[in-house]
């Protein structure tokens, strides 16, 4: 019994989590590429995070959209 309801359990949480994920991630500002570059920014890939940053100007630091 005790099996049953610590996998149910795990189940219920992970199904949470990944319906929360992305409401998470589209809440974060992105930009695309060419208005990184135009805000004086660069844009580079970040290994750790596996994703690509707006570096330096107006846009520092945000994720970079794919269009």
């Amino acid at each position: 019994m005790r099996t049953r309801l610590l996998g149910f359990a795990a189940a219920l949480v992970l199904a949470v989590l990944g319906a929360t994920a992305p409401i998470a991630q589209a809440a974060v500002p992105a930009v695309a590429g060419p208005t990184c570059v135009d805000g004086s920014g660069t844009v580079e890939y970040d290994s750790t995070a596996g994703q690509w940053i707006c570096v330096g100007g107006e846009y520092d630091g945000e994720l970079i959209t794919k269009t």
